[in-house]
């Protein structure tokens, strides 16, 4: 561990729906990969009893916690709820992946890397040295396809802001008014991107390879991208009309920096 990292405490919020399956392998991946790193996993209720797999990991182990959700609320909400526990627990880092394996725990050293040069760090696909398993080709190019338009609509200039394999500060989501966000769906990882931006935090971007889990069965869905893509283009253009406004009344302003290595 490097000398920035010790006494950091650290917890990755990992929220769970139907992972059964997937999630004592996934947190015992993180623990050998990351000993020191807390898991927080959030259940919406998951019908194939996810969260009973959770709670005897979170017996077994003062590094497993557990939040139990009444209903299906949506990865956002789940996100906030988790977000919330995690600073009023005092980490000093929290972190989002995700349960089904496609985030790799042994390429989240990665993303600690960068933290100390950063408010956010996205594990992204698509900046140089990233890539995807076992995706079909029409897969990628709605992910590439889609997040050009993220960046060309709200001028993010992040090149991977849908994904989910992320570390903040907790001083960044203490800035970021958590408490308006109101995306619950898959939206909310482009919405708090564009947040941190906005609020002139620096975010970095460092390559991971992202696979495709083998386990269970995706959340994402038509359905999910379409009012994902709506939200985007009614924040896109609140932000082009809010851009003119600005330019009119003291110029063009700039917004925080970001970095992809």
């Amino acid at each position: 561990m490097t000398e920035e990292w010790r006494g950091d405490r650290v917890v990755m919020v990992m929220p769970t729906y139907n992972e059964r399956d997937n999630l004592a392998w996934i947190v015992g991946r993180l623990h050998a990969a990351a000993p020191d790193v807390d898991v927080l996993v959030v259940d919406d209720s998951s019908p194939d009893g996810t969260g009973d797999v959770a709670d005897d990991l979170a017996a077994g182990d003062p590094r497993v916690h557990v939040l139990h959700r009444e209903r299906k609320g949506g990865l956002g909400a789940a996100y906030l709820h988790g977000f919330q526990w995690a600073l009023d627990a005092g980490y000093d880092v929290i972190g989002e992946m995700d349960a089904d394996g496609s985030h790799q725990p042994e390429q989240l050293h990665r993303l600690r890397a960068a933290l100390p040069d950063a408010d956010l760090v996205i594990g992204s696909r698509w900046v140089s040295g990233g890539s995807v398993v076992n995706w079909p080709w029409h897969r990628q190019a709605l992910s590439r396809v889609g997040n050009l338009y993220v960046r060309a609509l709200l001028d993010l200039g992040v090149n991977d802001a849908t994904a989910g394999f992320r570390l903040f500060r907790r001083q960044t989501l203490e800035k970021l008014d958590l408490g308006s966000v109101r995306s619950t769906g898959y939206v909310f990882q482009t919405d708090l991107a564009a947040r941190t931006l906005r609020a002139g935090l620096v975010v970095r971007e460092v390559p991971i390879e992202f696979v495709e889990r083998t386990r269970g069965d995706s959340k994402m869905n038509g359905a999910i991208a379409v009012e994902s893509l709506r939200r985007i283009t009614g924040w896109g253009l609140r932000e082009r009309s809010r851009q003119v406004r600005d330019a009119v009344r003291r110029g063009v302003g700039g917004g925080g920096r970001h970095d992809a290595r």
